[in-house]
């Protein structure tokens, strides 16, 4: 009896301190956290909103009925208030903040400032609400991440635990706001991380779950838009989503042009930068007074394209009119999402190729709305660079299992064609113009720390350019190895001998005396510098798919100092990584 009470206390104790459940007990509480937040900041814009524009509902239907006076005044109103609260207490708040926490994750290890929560949120539901042209998910994606960072900072935990529940929030942000766990998941591990580790995606699943859990209870559990019956009519309608994905990728190329291009022109200004968003509001005003649908987030103008209540003049002309009204809310300093602009614009240009099909193609094709759905995927696919992300969130926003197999097809086809146009998102564009290249971030750092001197095998095996057939086969027959180097008489590098070379001509007995090591072995070399890294020589060895690179000289690159492989890349790259982390944990 007392051994088994011993045996029950060791698997407590083993239980109570092991890695994987106190980064699930913390991921619980930064779901939690994060969850009430957003459900919070939804109740803070519908009260701002309220007091804005006298109602906390539909903001479409009643900005159609106010004055002129009221839709230019109130977003100046707000955009004056939302400039000072920025400029005075956290800069870090102004734009869609999700820039700001991919940036405190690679360059600060997680670290946000404890007030960027109060800021963010007030700045952000008052931009909202006094019509703002952004949406809710960019600052409750900042807010939960400062969260995430908060209870970190107060628990003092390492930077690996830090960074990993920087984005637990940014997963619960994301799932809260949009009823939609597996995406917000998603959207952390692909867009904030970048890492599919089991040890970070375990927690970020919780995390995100838990925030689900306390929307729903707060909020209900419905879908996000009213989403009619959806079904493929015919297999001829692939070729016409692909053409979609062309087309929401250039969308997004100029959504991310203009937006910037704006951000410029606001910041080139001679105008305190607490002011410039009042000038935005009265711009957004102006614009709204004929294009109402604008203002806010945008879902009421969505549900109306879905449920087709638009013609194809007004649908096609709403596509340009958002993307100016949210280039100059963010560009002017309001702070607000992207996310939700994305899938207004997505779900416009979707409309509008919907119906010029459906009047071409009306036997083989879905309802207009249909290829709204998709659109608003493919432009927040582009715009993101986040496939993955777009495809599941708009699989959870509208329940519909049907639509998954147009929607891969559109999202991948808008990320990669974008992708060859301009390799930055929306988001890592923003940091690359601060200087900041996001992309070249821990790994490739670490990687170019790494000399090749270091790791560079010097104890290599070449093989005589004359060497017959018949004599290389008994040479590979005792070799370790499978490539060589091949040097001629003054032991000069002169080309390459791999497997590929001389797999066939090895044993025919015909070649045996007739062929020599020169005449198949890969002349054109590609061959690294022992002075350089290994992040130069993944460089090399990757655009041809290569296994072994040849280490030459800095001063004369025919002479041979060794040879390095992918597998002394990767193996020096991660034994570099492990490091790290027992550093950042002693």
């Amino acid at each position: 009896m007392k051994r088994r009470i011993l045996r029950i206390f060791s698997i407590f104790e083993q239980l109570r301190t092991s890695e994987q459940t106190i980064m699930a007990i913390l991921a619980m509480i930064v779901g939690l956290a994060a969850g009430l937040g957003a459900v919070g900041f939804r109740y803070l814009i519908n009260f701002f909103q309220k007091i804005s524009y006298g109602t906390s509902g539909n903001l479409l239907e009643h900005a159609q009925t106010l004055g002129w006076q009221s839709v230019i005044w109130v977003p100046a109103v707000g955009g004056l208030i939302v400039g000072v609260l920025v400029y005075f207490f956290a800069r870090e708040a102004k734009g869609h903040g999700v820039p700001e926490v991919m940036e405190a994750i690679a360059l600060k290890g997680g670290l946000i400032r404890k007030r960027l929560v109060l800021v963010k949120t007030l700045a952000s539901a008052i931009c909202i609400a006094s019509g703002g042209s952004v949406g809710r998910e960019g600052p409750i994606v900042q807010i939960g991440s400062a969260i995430g960072s908060t209870i970190s900072q107060l628990l003092k935990v390492s930077t690996e635990r830090m960074k990993t529940l920087v984005g637990c929030g940014a997963a619960a942000g994301i799932a809260a706001t949009f009823n939609a766990p597996i995406a917000g998941a998603m959207f952390a591990l692909e867009i904030i991380l970048g890492d599919f580790g089991i040890a970070t995606f375990s927690p970020i699943v919780i995390s995100s779950v838990t925030a689900t859990a306390i929307s729903r209870h707060f909020l209900g559990d419905f879908p996000a838009f009213i989403v009619p019956y959806y079904e493929l009519i015919s297999s001829w309608e692939f070729p016409l989503y692909f053409f979609l994905g062309i087309l929401c990728a250039i969308v997004a190329l100029a959504f991310v042009f203009l937006l910037y291009r704006t951000e410029d022109f606001f910041d080139q200004l001679r105008l305190p930068e607490y002011l410039r968003p009042v000038l935005g509001g009265i711009m957004l005003g102006c614009i709204a007074l004929f294009f109402p649908q604008i203002l806010g987030v945008g879902y009421g103008a969505i549900d109306q394209v879905l449920l087709q209540q638009l013609s194809w003049q007004f649908v096609l002309c709403l596509v340009f009119v958002k993307i100016f009204a949210t280039s100059i809310t963010i560009g002017s300093g309001g702070s607000g999402g992207i996310f939700a602009p994305s899938l207004f614009i997505g779900a416009m240009v979707g409309g509008f190729f919907g119906i010029l099909v459906h009047n071409i193609f009306p036997g083989i094709t879905a309802s207009p709305a249909a290829y709204s759905i998709v659109g608003m995927g493919a432009v927040v696919s582009a715009t993101t660079h986040g496939p993955l992300t777009a495809i599941l969130m708009l699989f959870e926003m509208t329940g519909d299992y049907k639509i998954i197999l147009p929607l891969m097809i559109t999202c991948i086809i808008s990320s990669v064609v974008i992708t060859q146009i301009k390799k930055e998102s929306i988001y890592t564009l923003k940091l690359i113009r601060k200087g900041i290249d996001i992309r070249a971030g821990k790994e490739i750092n670490l990687l170019k720390s790494i000399s090749v001197k270091s790791i560079m095998n010097t104890n290599v095996q070449t093989l005589f350019e004359g060497l017959t057939m018949g004599s290389l086969f008994e040479i590979i027959s005792q070799s370790k190895y499978n490539s060589f180097p091949v040097i001629d008489g003054n032991n000069r590098l002169t080309g390459m001998l791999s497997f590929n070379d001389y797999s066939e001509a090895l044993f025919n007995e015909d070649l045996k005396n007739l062929v020599i090591v020169k005449d198949i072995a890969t002349l054109d070399v590609i061959k690294i510098s022992v002075n350089d890294n290994l992040f130069d020589a993944l460089e090399k060895i990757s655009p041809r798919d290569l296994s072994i690179l040849p280490v030459v000289s800095s001063e004369d690159d025919t002479k041979l100092l060794g040879l390095l492989t992918r597998r002394d890349i990767m193996g020096a790259y991660n034994q570099a990584v492990q490091k790290k982390i027992l550093s950042s944990h002693i």
